[in-house]
Parts: C-alpha cells; structure tokens; sequence
C-alpha cells in the first residue's frame, strides 16, 4: 500500500464563492474600462464632435455611475434607460447665433461649461461611441445647476 507523501502536491478544489467572485472581478474591470463618456474624459474628443448651427447648443447629457455605494453593478439595460430619460447636461459647444435672438433679453441662460436641465426628450440624439450627445435649441434649455448629482436620476 502507497503512503502520500508531503512531497506530492494535494489538488486544489474549487469554490463556489471564489468562482462567483472572480466573475464579479471580470465585470468591474470590463466596466472599468469601458467608462461611459463624462465632462472630464470627453475633453479630447470635443473636437471631433458636430459643430452646432445656427442657435443650437451641443450637449453631453449625465451619466449615471455604474455602481451604487453599497456596491450594487446596474444592468446595461437599467443604465441604458437613464440615459435616454436623464434632464441633465453639460454644455460642451454653442451655435454661433445661440441666445442672439431679441427673446433673450436678459442674455444667455448658459454658456460652454455649465450644467444644465432640459425636457426628458428634448433635442436629437446623436450616437458616438462611449454614448450619446444631444443637440439642443438655445430656448429648450429650462435652468442650470452647480452640480447633477443633487438631482434625483431614477434608476
């Protein structure tokens, strides 16, 4: 009868937890790479985006986080609606005739760099990897924010 001696490696059994766990690792990172456009890395892309005409303002609209602080990772489908029905933007370009016109005679509601609120539907939706971008008319713009966050964005 053979003996098992220290010098044989004993198999490693696998965990459900630890399986489940490392899918989850997997995940994050996919989602971590693949990070939804947002004012601060969209900067270098500016450029390539359509120049709005006439009174129009280009605008970058919110993006949800993927995760919740305690740790819940949305569906793609859950984060895709919220950003069809987000009322929030940032400003990234102005038409060169953008709040010209004798309606605004107090001056412009906004300019490049603010946030700003705007009808759930409002503007056309252009696609562009990593997101979407909306055109929208200078009067469709209903207030500006210091921050989107303090907006309640229903998931």
């Amino acid at each position: 009868m053979e003996t098992l001696s220290t010098s044989k490696e004993v198999p490693k059994t696998k965990l459900a937890l630890e399986e489940k766990y490392n899918e989850e690792r997997k995940i994050e990172s996919n989602l971590e790479a693949k990070e939804p456009l947002n004012p601060e890395n969209i900067q270098g892309v500016v450029d390539e985006l359509p120049e709005p005409s006439g009174y129009r303002l280009l605008v970058l609209p919110f993006t949800p986080k993927t995760k919740t602080k305690g740790g819940i990772i949305f569906s793609q489908e859950t984060l895709d609606k919220a950003r069809i029905a987000t009322t929030c933007g940032y400003v990234l370009k102005m038409g060169p005739l953008s709040y010209q016109d004798e309606k605004f005679k107090t001056g412009p509601w906004c300019k490049k760099g603010d946030w700003v609120i705007f009808a759930r539907y409002a503007g056309s939706r252009l696609p562009i990897e990593g997101g979407e971008v909306r055109l929208l008319n200078d009067d469709e713009v209903l207030g500006t924010i210091k921050d989107p966050e303090s907006v309640l964005h229903f998931i």
